[in-house]
């Protein structure tokens, strides 16, 4: 006989049916489809040197064996973090299992109680989780309006965190890092940035977009996750050193963690090892998204908005909403492109959309071809 919450759960997936936002697991990717959706940005997941690092680490043992207070420490995940450090420029780098647990790790420990979060609005799920875990006081202000910031700080108490994303992972928009590090400076404020979408793609060597702008020394934490342009796995914090010892003794998401495994460590080493040499490939991924956007922008009812970078959203000037938007997706898939629906809860109802990654392994040409299949498909919406 189903019990009470047996029902209670069925009524809330049933609700979501209905709105057409229930959540399911896709079928796994068909081979051959050309990638418009994977975070793999600079192809290094199936880089040759990477894919060397990995199996010679198949040596060690499988896995960690404990979290990185009990056995689960090594040499190879120290020298990682001092590597990320300096590579970073950053005081000192702690690794985390993943970009998610990073977040929490540092929002659930760092503000205390009479602290205060302004967090842009759009910042990630795994921002929100972790200041749920604060006891500190928390607004979001509208989304890159540094005014509304401004706005917000008249209530703000205790240390104030400011927490923003380097590049948000729904519009492919750049946070207006160098304001809002202008007003922390100027308030005493602790900016903290997560560079998910940015690292190893920005800065001269890919450090991520704050040490492109020069401002290394204006960011309190840096939060650099390794399942993006990184092609691996993990995450770390990276700040001052202090921070970093902090978060030893008061991060539960880090204390209570099996270590990254012996493989990831390896991979992400030679991940590391490689973005210096990968100029070429991220200016080619830039060039190739400033041509998507203008490719898909002449489709009738497509709309890029032109602040995306490497992230682009495909807005529809009618909302067709998810279960079409969905279609579309399915229908790109069958003409061979691995393209993907963003539906609400992820985002705002009414803004259904696809999502569209460059990669620098994309080519212009699968950019038209796959122009002319949404055009095709799009058309009767007209």
């Amino acid at each position: 006989m189903p019990s009470s919450l047996h029902k209670r759960l069925a009524a809330e997936l049933a609700k979501r049916e209905a709105a057409g936002t229930r959540r399911r697991l896709p079928a796994p990717p068909t081979p051959g489809l050309v990638d418009f959706s994977s975070n793999d940005y600079l192809g290094l997941s199936r880089h040759p040197q990477v894919r060397a690092a990995v199996q010679q680490a198949v040596q060690l043992p499988a896995g960690s064996t404990g979290s990185r207070l009990l056995t689960g420490n090594s040499a190879a995940a120290e020298a990682l973090e001092t590597h990320l450090a300096r590579f970073h420029r950053a005081e000192a780098a702690l690794l985390f299992n993943s970009g998610y647990a990073a977040n929490l790790g540092f929002f659930a420990a760092v503000p205390k109680r009479g602290d205060t979060i302004l967090y842009d609005e759009a910042s990630h799920a795994s921002v929100k989780d972790g200041i749920r875990g604060s006891f500190a006081t928390a607004w979001s202000f509208r989304h890159n309006d540094v005014a509304d910031l401004r706005c917000k700080l008249a209530r703000a108490t205790g240390s104030i965190f400011v927490a923003v994303e380097a590049l948000y992972s729904m519009d492919g928009d750049v946070a207006p890092l160098a304001e809002l590090a202008a007003v922390c400076q100027a308030e005493g404020l602790y900016l903290v940035v997560d560079e998910a979408h940015t690292n190893g793609l920005y800065g001269p060597q890919g450090e991520g977009l704050v040490v492109e702008l020069g401002l290394k020394d204006a960011v309190f934490a840096r939060i650099l996750t390794f399942g993006k342009a990184l092609g691996s796995q993990g995450a770390a914090v990276a700040g001052p050193a202090v921070l970093r010892d902090y978060l030893l003794s008061f991060s539960r998401p880090f204390i209570y963690t099996t270590a990254l495994p012996p493989l990831t460590v390896a991979a992400l080493t030679a991940s590391y090892e490689l973005l210096p040499h990968l100029g070429p490939e991220r200016a080619r991924l830039f060039a190739l998204s400033d041509y998507l956007k203008a490719r898909l922008n002449t489709v009738p009812g497509l709309h890029v908005p032109p602040e995306s970078h490497v992230i682009h959203p495909v807005f529809f000037t009618t909302n067709p909403g998810p279960a079409h938007v969905r279609a579309i997706a399915a229908a790109a898939q069958a003409a061979g492109f691995d393209v993907r629906a963003i539906v609400s809860p992820t985002v705002p109802i009414g803004t259904e959309r696809l999502r569209l990654i460059i990669h620098s392994y994309t080519t212009e040409a699968e950019i038209d071809a796959l122009a002319a299949v949404l055009e095709h498909v799009v058309a009767p919406e007209r």
